[in-house]
């Protein structure tokens, strides 16, 4: 997994006041590990970017009675080895509504930070976005994201920004939204968003889920709102997080779980090449066949490799031995037309939240988390191919009581995070790999 930074006895312990009004957060520092928390709360969902050797971590921090949570953002200048002070990011107090699968989102571009979540709005919920021109010292105060603040539910969001000499420079946002649902008087489930229940359909009436699908929008805009508002497509499951990202060029890739008749829920994939203006027919990724009537809570993530490649990652239902279970599987496409044949993960337990960078050498390093005696665990493998063009996974098991690892690639290692369970609560821990 690349080279290995051999572990201090040393911890360096820092407690720095970040917000006037608000707790001191915590920065554990050792050569391998840094722990990210504001202490006395929960915290969770973490999102992460890279940009050479700036790396851009953001998460959620809950008060203890379970309600009203913040965002905050923590910058590394030296690839992820030591962090400054946590800055909150949100202006209002305790306005987000976040969880593993739709945690805030963070990207960077040129020193420039953005970050979008989840909050309630008048009539549903809403996305927003802050952003920092400053090395994340201070955020904007929080702006609707264009064409998010509608009646009924979106997020399940995610965003990319634009980088190369070809691309626009601007930041775009995916979401799933179920607007044309509120306008019909009904409701998603709050729990699983179950496609065939609606707030108005009695205990034993099912709708057609893949009929009350096609009311689910995969929305794109750009936060600047150049690129207008709009639907993708329909049919979309509707509590899977979302993929995005964009190419030198300015194309612009998209990945999502689609709800195929019969209530079969894989994995679509779609292509821009008008800087998501308009989009290419959705493409299937794999033809898994994974039929359930609700939604998994878990989506495909994704990155670009230079030579121009798209891989994708997944989890879907398989049986092994007579027994079902989730396997996670990757998957490559050389033009965005066809992917080619699914290959397995080497994950154990039951795995789920498969996260992928690409590395500066183009090497692709995924992250998830799977059951292990009882608890969750977090697990990294690095892909290289062998001569016959074969994918082969060098797996590696991160901390116990670990969820929802996000991944970015700096100029020379992996940088991992993820929500690590402990006593009293739960922390962010940071490590290069």
């Amino acid at each position: 997994m690349g080279r290995m930074i051999q572990r201090s006895t040393v911890v360096l312990v820092a407690l720095v006041s970040v917000v006037s009004g608000f707790s001191r957060t915590v920065i554990e520092a050792g050569s391998s590990t840094v722990t990210l928390a504001i202490p006395g709360r929960s915290n969770a969902t973490p999102s992460i970017a890279a940009e050479g050797n700036t790396v851009v971590v953001a998460w959620s921090a809950t008060l203890p009675n379970g309600g009203a949570a913040d965002v905050f953002a923590a910058v590394s200048r030296d690839g992820g080895r030591t962090f400054a002070a946590p800055a909150r990011v949100n202006d209002v107090d305790g306005d987000a509504r976040v969880n593993g699968e739709q945690p805030p989102r963070v990207a960077l571009r040129d020193a420039a930070i953005t970050v979008v979540w989840t909050t309630k709005g008048a009539n549903g919920t809403r996305l927003v976005q802050a952003s920092s021109a400053d090395g994340g010292r201070t955020f904007t105060k929080a702006q609707p994201v264009p064409g998010a603040d509608a009646a009924g539910n979106r997020g399940w969001e995610n965003i990319a920004a634009a980088k190369g000499a070809g691309a626009s420079g601007r930041t775009l946002a995916v979401w799933l939204d179920h607007r044309e649902l509120a306008h019909e008087g009904g409701q998603v489930a709050v729990t699983h968003h179950d496609h065939t229940k609606t707030a108005g359909a009695g205990a034993d009436s099912k709708p057609d889920g893949v009929a009350m699908a096609q009311k689910s929008k995969l929305y794109i805009a750009s936060l600047d709102g150049a690129v207008a508002p709009h639907a993708i497509t329909g049919g979309v499951c509707y509590c899977c997080k979302t993929a995005i990202a964009i190419g030198a060029d300015g194309s612009v890739y998209t990945a999502w779980r689609h709800v195929y008749p019969g209530n079969v829920r894989d994995i679509a994939f779609s292509l821009s090449r008008d800087g998501g203006r308009t989009f290419a027919p959705p493409v299937r990724v794999s033809e898994d066949k994974w039929v359930l009537e609700g939604c998994p809570d878990d989506g495909p993530a994704m990155a670009l490799s230079g030579d121009g490649r798209i891989h994708v990652v997944w989890p879907t239902l398989v049986n092994d031995g007579g027994e079902d279970t989730i396997a996670l599987f990757y998957s490559v496409s050389r033009d965005g037309k066809s992917f080619a044949p699914r290959q397995r993960i080497p994950a154990e337990g039951m795995p789920h939240h498969p996260q992928i960078t690409i590395g500066s050498d183009g090497t692709p390093t995924l992250a998830w988390d799977e059951s292990a005696s009882g608890t969750r665990r977090g697990a990294i493998a690095r892909v290289s191919t062998d001569s016959a063009g074969v994918p082969r996974f060098a797996r590696v098991v991160l901390g116990e009581r670990a969820v929802y690892p996000v991944i970015a690639a700096t100029a020379d290692a992996a940088v991992v995070a993820w929500t690590a369970s402990e006593q009293g609560g739960s922390r962010i821990r940071v490590e290069r790999r």
